[in-house]
């Protein structure tokens, strides 16, 4: 499994569990909008608390924006971007 997938099936877990969705994690697409598929702004907290937990990282102040939570591409790239996962 490339790095990429493995951290989609992580976040893809943190938004089942977290993210209140009216579909299935599973099945969207990586670039799919979370909020329109019912992910609400206080739901989309508690997954950026539990993605900080999973990666052992702290989302700095200039990432903590709608957008960067808007889909599973947005938010592995904004965690790849504080470095996690790159040695």
């Amino acid at each position: 499994m490339h790095a990429h997938q493995e951290f989609d099936a992580q976040i893809r877990t943190i938004l089942a569990q977290h993210g209140r969705l009216a579909v299935d994690a599973n099945a969207l697409d990586a670039d799919a909008d979370l909020y329109q598929a019912g992910m609400s702004s206080h739901a989309s907290v508690n997954v950026m608390l539990a993605l900080e937990s999973a990666f052992d990282l702290e989302f700095p102040d200039e990432l903590l924006k709608r957008s960067v939570f808007g889909s599973i591409a947005s938010i592995r790239e904004a965690v790849t971007s504080i470095g996690v996962g790159q040695t």
